[in-house]
Protein backbone atom coordinates (compact mmCIF):
# COMPACT_ATOMS: atom_id res chain seq x y z
CA UNK A 1 0.00 0.00 0.00
CA UNK A 2 1.10 3.63 -0.59
CA UNK A 3 -0.15 6.96 -0.88
CA UNK A 4 0.48 10.59 -2.22
CA UNK A 5 -0.76 13.81 -2.17
CA UNK A 6 -0.66 15.64 -5.17
CA UNK A 7 -2.19 19.43 -6.40
CA UNK A 8 -3.47 19.31 -9.69
CA UNK A 9 -4.91 22.90 -11.42
CA UNK A 10 -8.54 23.15 -12.42
CA UNK A 11 -9.52 21.65 -15.51
CA UNK A 12 -12.31 20.15 -17.06
CA UNK A 13 -15.06 21.84 -18.91
CA UNK A 14 -18.30 21.01 -20.86
CA UNK A 15 -17.18 20.01 -24.35
CA UNK A 16 -18.60 22.64 -27.40
CA UNK A 17 -19.25 20.06 -29.79
CA UNK A 18 -17.80 18.75 -33.19
CA UNK A 19 -17.06 14.98 -34.29
CA UNK A 20 -14.07 13.49 -31.87
CA UNK A 21 -10.55 13.26 -33.93
CA UNK A 22 -9.38 9.88 -34.60
CA UNK A 23 -6.95 9.27 -31.45
CA UNK A 24 -6.80 6.46 -28.91
CA UNK A 25 -10.15 5.45 -27.49
CA UNK A 26 -10.67 4.30 -23.87
CA UNK A 27 -13.41 2.47 -22.64
CA UNK A 28 -15.16 1.59 -19.14
CA UNK A 29 -18.33 -0.29 -18.79
CA UNK A 30 -19.69 -0.78 -15.13
CA UNK A 31 -21.91 1.02 -12.84
CA UNK A 32 -21.01 4.37 -10.75
CA UNK A 33 -22.80 5.39 -7.40
CA UNK A 34 -23.40 8.71 -6.42
CA UNK A 35 -24.16 9.20 -2.56
CA UNK A 36 -24.16 12.45 -0.63
CA UNK A 37 -24.04 12.12 3.39
CA UNK A 38 -25.57 14.10 6.27
CA UNK A 39 -22.14 14.96 7.17
CA UNK A 40 -21.65 16.96 3.89
CA UNK A 41 -19.46 14.24 2.45
CA UNK A 42 -20.22 13.16 -0.67
CA UNK A 43 -18.56 9.88 -2.68
CA UNK A 44 -18.69 8.89 -5.90
CA UNK A 45 -17.96 4.88 -6.47
CA UNK A 46 -16.78 3.73 -10.09
CA UNK A 47 -17.28 0.13 -10.20
CA UNK A 48 -15.84 -1.17 -13.58
CA UNK A 49 -16.37 -4.34 -14.22
CA UNK A 50 -14.62 -3.65 -17.96
CA UNK A 51 -11.72 -1.76 -18.90
CA UNK A 52 -8.39 -1.69 -19.93
CA UNK A 53 -6.82 -1.81 -16.65
CA UNK A 54 -9.21 -4.99 -16.39
CA UNK A 55 -11.97 -4.96 -13.64
CA UNK A 56 -11.54 -2.86 -10.68
CA UNK A 57 -12.92 -0.03 -8.24
CA UNK A 58 -12.40 3.59 -7.44
CA UNK A 59 -13.77 6.05 -4.71
CA UNK A 60 -13.48 9.72 -5.10
CA UNK A 61 -15.11 11.90 -2.36
CA UNK A 62 -15.38 15.75 -1.53
CA UNK A 63 -15.51 16.93 2.14
CA UNK A 64 -17.49 19.56 3.25
CA UNK A 65 -14.21 22.06 3.06
CA UNK A 66 -14.02 21.05 -0.70
CA UNK A 67 -11.34 18.71 -0.33
CA UNK A 68 -11.52 15.96 -3.01
CA UNK A 69 -10.03 12.79 -2.30
CA UNK A 70 -9.42 9.79 -4.82
CA UNK A 71 -9.02 6.31 -3.47
CA UNK A 72 -7.75 3.91 -6.41
CA UNK A 73 -6.45 0.42 -6.48
CA UNK A 74 -3.00 0.67 -7.94
CA UNK A 75 -0.75 3.63 -9.04
CA UNK A 76 -1.60 2.90 -13.16
CA UNK A 77 -5.55 3.46 -11.99
CA UNK A 78 -4.78 6.44 -9.42
CA UNK A 79 -2.34 8.00 -12.24
CA UNK A 80 -4.92 7.27 -15.04
CA UNK A 81 -7.97 8.88 -13.01
CA UNK A 82 -6.53 12.16 -11.61
CA UNK A 83 -4.87 12.75 -15.08
CA UNK A 84 -8.51 13.15 -15.65
CA UNK A 85 -10.36 14.49 -13.32
CA UNK A 86 -9.11 16.90 -10.26
CA UNK A 87 -8.02 16.11 -6.87
CA UNK A 88 -6.18 17.60 -4.32
CA UNK A 89 -5.24 14.13 -2.58
CA UNK A 90 -4.46 10.98 -4.37
CA UNK A 91 -4.36 7.62 -2.39
CA UNK A 92 -3.57 4.12 -3.44
CA UNK A 93 -5.42 1.36 -1.69
CA UNK A 94 -6.60 -1.56 -1.39
CA UNK A 95 -10.61 -1.17 -2.83
CA UNK A 96 -12.71 -4.02 -2.36
CA UNK A 97 -16.85 -4.20 -3.62
CA UNK A 98 -19.31 -6.63 -2.80
CA UNK A 99 -22.94 -6.99 -3.87
CA UNK A 100 -25.39 -9.33 -2.90
CA UNK A 101 -29.48 -8.80 -3.24
CA UNK A 102 -29.20 -4.96 -3.82
CA UNK A 103 -26.94 -4.49 -1.00
CA UNK A 104 -23.51 -2.70 -1.96
CA UNK A 105 -20.67 -2.99 0.65
CA UNK A 106 -16.93 -1.12 -0.41
CA UNK A 107 -13.61 -1.15 1.76
CA UNK A 108 -11.26 1.55 0.69
CA UNK A 109 -7.88 2.67 3.10
CA UNK A 110 -9.70 5.08 5.40
CA UNK A 111 -13.47 4.26 4.39
CA UNK A 112 -16.12 2.03 4.80
CA UNK A 113 -19.40 2.04 2.85
CA UNK A 114 -22.50 0.30 2.91
CA UNK A 115 -25.45 1.43 0.44
CA UNK A 116 -29.20 -0.25 -0.76
CA UNK A 117 -30.89 0.37 -4.01
CA UNK A 118 -34.23 0.69 -4.52
CA UNK A 119 -36.36 0.98 -7.02
CA UNK A 120 -35.64 1.27 -11.29
CA UNK A 121 -36.41 5.04 -11.54
CA UNK A 122 -38.61 5.43 -14.71
CA UNK A 123 -35.43 7.17 -16.55
CA UNK A 124 -34.07 3.57 -15.61
CA UNK A 125 -36.77 1.85 -17.15
CA UNK A 126 -36.59 4.13 -20.45
CA UNK A 127 -32.45 3.63 -20.19
CA UNK A 128 -32.84 0.06 -20.07
CA UNK A 129 -34.22 -0.04 -23.69
CA UNK A 130 -30.44 1.56 -24.88
CA UNK A 131 -28.48 -1.02 -26.85
CA UNK A 132 -24.63 -1.38 -25.42
CA UNK A 133 -23.77 -0.68 -28.96
CA UNK A 134 -25.35 2.64 -29.27
CA UNK A 135 -24.77 3.43 -25.89
CA UNK A 136 -20.64 3.38 -26.73
CA UNK A 137 -21.52 5.61 -29.43
CA UNK A 138 -19.92 9.56 -28.68
CA UNK A 139 -22.89 10.67 -30.76
CA UNK A 140 -25.73 9.58 -28.67
CA UNK A 141 -23.73 11.02 -25.73
CA UNK A 142 -23.83 14.36 -27.67
CA UNK A 143 -27.24 13.72 -28.53
CA UNK A 144 -28.62 13.12 -24.92
CA UNK A 145 -26.21 15.80 -23.09
CA UNK A 146 -29.36 18.42 -23.78
CA UNK A 147 -32.36 16.04 -22.10
CA UNK A 148 -29.85 14.98 -19.31
CA UNK A 149 -29.26 18.95 -18.20
CA UNK A 150 -32.96 19.34 -18.18
CA UNK A 151 -33.67 15.92 -15.85
CA UNK A 152 -30.96 16.23 -13.89
CA UNK A 153 -29.40 19.35 -12.69
CA UNK A 154 -25.98 19.31 -12.50
CA UNK A 155 -25.11 16.10 -14.65
CA UNK A 156 -23.57 15.88 -18.40
CA UNK A 157 -22.82 13.46 -20.76
CA UNK A 158 -19.92 14.80 -22.83
CA UNK A 159 -16.93 16.96 -21.58
CA UNK A 160 -13.26 17.69 -21.93
CA UNK A 161 -11.13 16.54 -19.11
CA UNK A 162 -7.46 16.52 -18.19
CA UNK A 163 -4.71 16.76 -20.48
CA UNK A 164 -6.60 16.91 -23.64
CA UNK A 165 -9.07 14.36 -22.86
CA UNK A 166 -12.72 14.02 -23.70
CA UNK A 167 -15.35 11.89 -22.58
CA UNK A 168 -18.50 10.79 -23.23
CA UNK A 169 -20.88 8.83 -21.11
CA UNK A 170 -23.77 6.34 -22.20
CA UNK A 171 -26.21 5.51 -19.31
CA UNK A 172 -28.26 2.35 -19.59
CA UNK A 173 -29.88 1.75 -16.36
CA UNK A 174 -31.37 4.18 -13.06
CA UNK A 175 -31.75 2.72 -9.64
CA UNK A 176 -32.50 5.00 -6.81
CA UNK A 177 -30.33 4.45 -3.08
CA UNK A 178 -32.92 4.35 -0.09
CA UNK A 179 -30.39 3.51 2.41
CA UNK A 180 -26.49 4.38 3.53
CA UNK A 181 -23.90 3.85 6.45
CA UNK A 182 -20.91 5.07 6.04
CA UNK A 183 -17.27 5.85 8.00
CA UNK A 184 -14.04 7.99 6.35
CA UNK A 185 -11.31 7.50 8.99
CA UNK A 186 -13.11 5.85 11.87
CA UNK A 187 -15.96 8.71 11.85
CA UNK A 188 -19.22 8.35 10.97
CA UNK A 189 -20.32 10.25 7.90
CA UNK A 190 -24.04 10.24 8.82
CA UNK A 191 -27.39 9.23 6.87
CA UNK A 192 -28.26 8.99 3.33
CA UNK A 193 -28.55 12.63 1.64
CA UNK A 194 -28.92 14.67 -1.42
CA UNK A 195 -25.53 15.24 -3.42
CA UNK A 196 -25.80 18.85 -2.41
CA UNK A 197 -23.63 21.02 -3.40
CA UNK A 198 -22.67 19.28 -6.87
CA UNK A 199 -19.47 17.02 -6.37
CA UNK A 200 -16.21 18.72 -8.56
CA UNK A 201 -14.66 16.32 -10.04
CA UNK A 202 -14.66 17.08 -13.81
CA UNK A 203 -16.68 19.14 -16.04
CA UNK A 204 -20.29 17.88 -14.56
CA UNK A 205 -21.78 16.03 -11.25
CA UNK A 206 -23.84 12.79 -10.47
CA UNK A 207 -27.10 13.39 -10.00
CA UNK A 208 -28.77 15.08 -6.81
CA UNK A 209 -30.70 12.35 -5.66
CA UNK A 210 -28.51 9.33 -4.50
CA UNK A 211 -27.95 6.88 -7.52
CA UNK A 212 -26.83 3.89 -8.83
CA UNK A 213 -26.20 4.39 -12.62
CA UNK A 214 -25.14 1.84 -14.99
CA UNK A 215 -23.04 3.67 -17.30
CA UNK A 216 -20.67 2.91 -20.35
CA UNK A 217 -17.67 5.58 -20.01
CA UNK A 218 -15.91 6.64 -23.34
CA UNK A 219 -12.08 8.59 -23.07
CA UNK A 220 -10.81 9.67 -26.08
CA UNK A 221 -7.15 10.43 -24.92
CA UNK A 222 -5.59 14.02 -25.99
CA UNK A 223 -2.85 14.11 -28.62
CA UNK A 224 0.66 13.57 -26.96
Amino acid sequence: MCGWASRYPARGHPEPGGAPRSRQTLRFEGWIAGLGTTSGTRVVLGHWQRSPFGPFSDVMLERPDGERLLLAPTRETAEFIAGTYVFDTVRVVPVRVGVADGVWTVAAGPLRLRFVTGRRRPLGVLLRAVPAALARRPAWSALTDGPARLLLPGVRTRGSAGAGRREWYGARDLRAVRALAASLDDTDLGALAPVDPPVRFGFGSVPSRPSLTRVITTVRLGAG
